[in-house]
């Protein structure tokens, strides 16, 4: 399975941006569908953003024209953009991808609060 790394998260004021990013090895020769989650404490695990092989994007509807998800090929990584951030985005978010055997597979995340 692809080993997937998060950094990028922090504690931010209200109105603040943050960019995560998820390094993934090999995600792109192995096609695989890459995600962000995000988990607040004591709520279920909801999907935030995802980006196909082609390059196609969606988002959840709450973060939709805030949040930009995309990927660098050349440095195997994948981006979340996160612009004007509100309380309600306070979470662990997490990297997915999807597809194959060695696509399947979920990092550990990084903590974003707002306050």
């Amino acid at each position: 399975h692809v080993q997937l790394v998060e950094s990028g998260g922090g504690s931010v004021q209200a109105g603040e941006s943050l960019r995560l990013s998820c390094t993934a090895p090999g995600f792109t020769s192995h096609n695989c569908g890459m995600n962000w989650f995000r988990q607040a404490a004591g709520k279920q695990r909801e999907w935030v953003a995802g980006i196909g092989v082609d390059g196609s994007t969606g988002y959840l509807d709450a973060v939709k024209g805030r949040f930009t998800i995309s990927k660098d090929k050349a440095k195997d990584t994948v981006y979340l953009q996160m612009n004007n951030l509100k309380p309600e985005d306070t979470a662990n978010y997490i990297c997915n991808a999807r597809g194959d055997w060695y696509c399947n597979n979920w990092g550990q995340g990084t903590q974003v609060t707002v306050s």
